[in-house]
């Protein structure tokens, strides 16, 4: 009996929170084989209190790779609901995501997170594997030029990725505490196992860059034989990159990773209109620029999972 989805392309992604759960609800169409390979900095909201009440990994970005990962049939978008919905109230349960709760309670019976991240993946009938990208909880530091006003040269180190993703003035460096934290091994084998490798989109500093401060991880991305892929924003987020060019984004991750090299960098034209230098940069990083329609029809500054799951087919050749 042949396996679901043979001959279909292996594909990693990585990031996380909004912009992870676009590219997989692209990337889902094109391939049962797909592995999410997720950030876990998260301080914030209900993964913050979690994390910080029970000393576990923040669970809400890994549970919206999952909700993404959800089939399309009437059962498993009511468990991606599910999971994505919150309690209401003003109780100790008010604004928990059940999801976040689940999985929470999985890892007070499971001591290891990947096992029980494949026990909901098995529950919700998820086609592919959500992975954290190291079993430690991770604290981000930034240092930011400008983020007191009243001293606007001077450079304030920011903690916690909720700061830094609220935190204004120009973000000159971000570094994670532990500052070599352990990859999960299963993460590393993902990337070094995949036909194709998507980076992005997402909040740039705060969800896409970790990936590049695990030591196990970026090297894994530099070696693997996988075509890679970046995919960039629709627009500059308010927050972390207001004002930045999509070259600048390009030239961010040339700061962190300078030996990481891509097949393709995906842009929206809306993005690329104006920025002369992109072709350039892109070219810098090894990659063909590929300028596609991405955007929601409505005009918004979400990606439309069909026309991303497009450009990413057509970029895999599939």
């Amino acid at each position: 009996m042949s396996q679901p989805g043979l001959g279909r392309p292996r594909v990693t992604a990585l990031g996380g929170g909004h912009g992870l759960a676009a590219s997989l609800g692209a990337l889902r169409r094109l391939t049962p084989r797909l592995t999410a390979i997720v950030t876990v900095a998260d301080d914030g909201g209900s993964s913050g209190r979690l994390r910080e009440e029970f000393g576990i990994l923040p669970p809400g970005d890994l549970r919206m790779a999952l909700a993404a990962l959800c089939g399309d049939d009437d059962i498993e978008r009511t468990w991606a609901a599910v999971l994505q919905s919150r309690f209401g109230g003003d109780g100790p349960l008010a604004g928990h995501a059940i999801g976040n709760l689940l999985i929470a309670g999985l890892w007070q019976q499971i001591a290891d997170p990947v096992a029980g991240l494949d026990m909901v993946a098995a529950l919700l009938r998820v086609q592919g594997r959500v992975l954290p990208m190291s079993a430690v909880p991770l604290v981000i530091e930034a240092d930011v030029i400008g983020a007191d006003p009243a001293a606007p040269d001077e450079v304030t180190v920011v903690v916690g990725q909720e700061a830094v993703a609220l935190a204004t003035g120009l973000i000159s460096d971000v570094r994670l505490t532990p500052s070599r934290p352990p990859a999960v091994p299963e993460a590393v084998e993902a990337i070094l196992q995949a036909d194709h490798l998507v980076l992005g989109p997402g909040s740039w500093y705060s969800s896409v860059i970790p990936h590049l401060l695990v030591p196990d991880l970026l090297a894994a991305m530099v070696e693997t034989p996988a075509r890679r892929v970046l995919t960039l924003n629709l627009v500059p987020t308010l927050d972390e990159t207001d004002g930045y060019t999509a070259s600048r984004h390009l030239e961010v991750i040339a700061d962190h990773a300078p030996r990481l090299r891509f097949d393709a960098v995906l842009v929206d034209p809306s993005f690329a209109e104006g920025d002369r230098h992109l072709p350039a940069y892109a070219t810098s990083l090894g990659a063909e620029l590929v300028v596609s329609d991405v955007r929601m029809r409505d005009g918004s500054a979400r990606h439309d999972p069909f026309r991303l799951a497009a450009a990413y087919a057509a970029i895999m050749d599939l």
